[in-house]
């Protein structure tokens, strides 16, 4: 096995580990926003890992090419569907953690309401 190789794995199983902490994450956090937040960073990272190690595997740059816009592609929508579910799961009233600081919250709704009334 050559050292590449050894590279390659090491960046597969440290995306995997990644991977694993953002599975972990979605069972264990406690409501649906901070859940939703750790599975976006964790599965991000994991998935760059493991394209970058699958991509020093082959050692093509055409390979390693498509695996960078693969990656780009996910880095752009992931964080975008991201807080596009969590807005909807605002909006529809989705509780939060009884712990959750919601003062930041409190005062985007207010400024809401303030500009629906001069409007």
């Amino acid at each position: 096995m050559g050292v590449m190789e050894i590279i390659s794995v090491i960046f597969i199983l440290v995306g995997v580990l990644f991977m694993l902490l953002a599975a972990i994450g979605l069972i264990r956090f406690p409501d649906f926003y901070i859940r939703n937040s750790a599975s976006t960073k964790a599965a991000i990272l994991g998935l760059g890992m493991i394209l970058l190690g699958t991509g020093l595997y082959y050692n093509r740059v055409l390979i390693f090419t498509e695996l960078l816009a693969i990656f780009l592609f996910i880095f752009l929508i992931n964080p975008l569907t991201s807080h596009i579910v969590a807005r909807a799961a605002f909006k529809t009233k989705v509780p939060f953690w009884k712990k959750t600081n919601l003062d930041d919250i409190k005062n985007l709704e207010q400024e809401g309401k303030e500009e629906k009334k001069d409007s």
